[in-house]
């Protein structure tokens, strides 16, 4: 694929991922009748959690869909989705401290040690943090394998971030369950991955002690 085309489609990409952003701007404002409805704090709080968890699984498909597929090429659009979780995920923070919470640090202390539910949101966010800051070309080379250490913490955030959700909802929780679904199918994806991968290198040091011996 050409230079071009990885360009046009990266820039489809980062439109793509802003929409839920100007959509939800447009709803903020009143544009063309919109809303956020009685409570919009709250709405507004769940939207950017939710986009935040919705654009990481894709990121987090990325590796799946390239070895299902080969296209190599879809490895080049991890990094800005990635980019953007955090965006949203850290939208998502700030509608709380900001509008929910006046940044008031008291109330917003009190709440991380008394609420598990944000006690776990907070540590995804926390996490997340060191992965966006390393997410450039510089870092990668700097960190070398340490780099890919550090963010398979991607895992953990994931895990973390459907955990909150869960615990946040207070009586509908299928939609909980979704994510908590798609989670699961991304990991045991990977696992399988992992396993047939030990396997290949365990068949290749068997044949290489066979023909030695032979």
């Amino acid at each position: 694929m050409s230079k071009g085309s990885i360009l046009a489609l990266k820039m489809g990409l980062f439109v793509l991922c802003l929409m839920p952003a100007a959509w939800l701007t447009l709803r903020v404002f009143g544009v063309w009748g919109l809303g956020l409805g009685a409570n919009p704090i709250e709405e507004l709080l769940h939207e950017c959690g939710k986009w935040g968890l919705k654009i990481l699984f894709v990121t987090l498909a990325v590796t799946p869909l390239r070895r299902l597929t080969g296209w190599n090429v879809l490895i080049r659009f991890r990094r800005m989705l990635g980019l953007f979780a955090f965006f949203y995920i850290l939208v998502h923070f700030l509608v709380y401290a900001g509008l929910d919470q006046r940044f008031d640090l008291q109330y917003i202390i009190e709440d991380v040690i008394e609420r598990p539910y944000i006690t776990l949101g907070m540590l995804g966010l926390i996490l997340l943090i060191p992965l966006a800051v390393t997410s450039t070309n510089a870092m990668m080379r700097r960190l070398g394998k340490r780099w890919q250490k550090l963010h398979r913490l991607v895992y953990v955030i994931a895990i973390l971030g459907v955990w909150h959700f869960y615990w946040q909802v207070k009586q509908d929780i299928l939609e909980p369950l979704i994510y908590a679904g798609i989670l699961a199918a991304l990991l045991g994806t990977r696992i399988y991955y992992r396993a047939k991968r030990n396997r290949n290198r365990q068949g290749v040091k068997i044949g290489g002690r066979v023909s030695e011996e032979g």
